[in-house]
């Protein structure tokens, strides 16, 4: 199997892990830096340039999607899925996980336990909140508006 590992860091403990364990068991494995690669969309089958070149053919990919690029890697682990080579970790599994409140409201769908927690806007509506869930103790997630100035 050509095994590719998603990593910007193929030095790091768990990147070379990965890579001595799926040699270990008879796998081609590669190390990607996910910011090398480019996404083609102007053809007829999606595709990939990896460091200007085009992409060879992988039967998987395991990505290591660091949060300062979620955006850029959840793209590249798309194409990779538009292009039906298989990740155990897929993009939308990657956005959840990286969105608290979503994967909150995941897990509670599916009835897996979480503590009482509630989400509110305004601090205004904490205590009802708190109230609502059965009090203390609770987790509470206040989301405040980010502020973003520019300097004219």
């Amino acid at each position: 199997m050509k095994l590719g590992i998603l990593s910007r860091s193929p030095r790091a403990y768990s990147t070379r892990r990965l890579k001595e364990a799926a040699a270990e068991r008879g796998h081609t494995v590669r190390v990607l830096n996910t910011l090398r690669f480019a996404i083609d969309l102007s053809g007829d089958e999606p595709a990939l340039q990896y460091r200007g070149k085009p992409l060879g053919d992988y039967d998987a990919v395991l990505p290591r999607i660091g949060a300062s690029i979620t955006f850029f890697g959840m793209a590249v682990v798309r194409q990779f899925e538009q292009m039906d080579v298989y990740t155990p970790t897929p993009a939308n599994g990657i956005a959840n996980s990286r969105d608290k409140l979503r994967s909150m409201q995941i897990l509670s769908r599916h009835e897996i336990g979480i503590p009482a927690t509630t989400f509110v806007r305004d601090r205004a509506d904490v205590l009802p909140a708190i109230e609502r869930v059965g009090g203390a103790p609770v987790v509470i997630k206040l989301a405040i508006a980010a502020v973003t100035s520019f300097a004219g």
